[in-house]
């Protein structure tokens, strides 16, 4: 009858050693690629490379050192192993590459960890980035919610709107002259509604035409033409906005998927070192074995 051994397929010493080798190896590369990057960009007009540059050779670089890392803490946790006597040398095998396989998972959790700051960091500075670039879309919205003094106390915003709608002057000029104040309030509401639905009626741009003119005594075309324009601007803000999230979703999306595949190679990797290290180790006992020749 088999008889069961009551020792642990798995070697936690060296999967252990492998992995803070992996970890030590993947930190140090990653500082002399940060020293490299900081080569590459420049504060100097014409200085600096490209971002496309920048970013394609930063993502490249991530890739080498999980390569490497994972190589070279995969190959120590195999050569580091002690010999399993009386085991099939197919078991010898899937035991070098399993090893090799929780050494990197291991490393890589150990990398996030020490990472964790420095990624969300790099979020928050994202996430500046993206609201930064919704304040320059909402450009008009900014300027009517500090206008108005209704939008924490009274009716929401599209209520605001229907309400000044409501109350329009048959005399456009009237409005602008009585109070200049409440006359901005109206535009920049007026703005904001037409950036939510995508587009300001024709009513509200002869509206809005019709205090231009008053307050700033173009003819009426002039002042049509003005309200086009600056319409036609928060319309090319919108669209850069889109493109600019468009551009950071596509990148994102791209990094991802570098991201996982190179982790996916650098398994393989791992585990292929570690049972290449692991072969290796035993040849060398066998040659030692050999060459003292039997034991009397």
């Amino acid at each position: 009858m088999p008889v069961e051994s009551s020792k642990s397929a798995m070697a936690w010493g060296p999967i252990i050693g492998g992995a803070v080798a992996a970890t030590g190896i993947t930190l140090i590369l990653l500082l002399l690629g940060s020293g490299v990057g900081l080569t590459m960009v420049s504060p100097w007009s014409g200085e600096s490379s490209s971002a496309t540059t920048v970013g394609v050779t930063a993502a490249i670089w991530l890739v080498v050192v999980q390569w490497l890392s994972s190589a070279f803490g995969g190959y120590l946790t195999g050569r580091l192993r002690t010999k399993w006597a009386a085991i099939h040398t197919n078991e010898v095998f899937f035991r070098d590459t399993a090893h090799g396989f929780l050494s990197w998972a291991l490393a890589t959790v150990f990398v996030a960890g020490f990472l964790a700051s420095s990624l969300t960091s790099l979020a928050g500075a994202g996430a500046s980035a993206a609201g930064q670039a919704a304040m320059a879309a909402g450009v008009a919205g900014g300027a009517a919610a500090s206008a108005s003094d209704t939008d924490s106390t009274g009716p929401g915003l599209s209520t605001a709107y229907f309400t000044d709608a409501l109350l329009r002057p048959q005399n456009i000029a009237d409005r602008a002259n009585e109070d200049n104040g409440a006359a901005a309030a109206e535009i920049s509401r007026i703005l904001l509604q037409g950036a939510v639905n995508g587009s300001v009626p024709d009513g509200d741009k002869t509206y809005i035409a019709g205090i231009v003119s008053a307050r700033t005594g173009l003819s009426e075309a002039d002042a049509r033409a003005r309200v086009d324009t600056v319409l036609k601007q928060i319309e090319d803000a919108k669209v850069a906005a889109q493109a600019a999230a468009d551009e950071a979703r596509k990148a994102a999306a791209t990094s991802a998927l570098i991201g996982s595949l190179s982790l996916l190679v650098g398994a393989f990797i791992a585990a292929a070192a570690a049972a290449f290290g692991g072969h290796q180790r035993d040849e060398e006992e066998d040659l030692v074995a050999t060459s003292r020749g039997p034991l009397v």
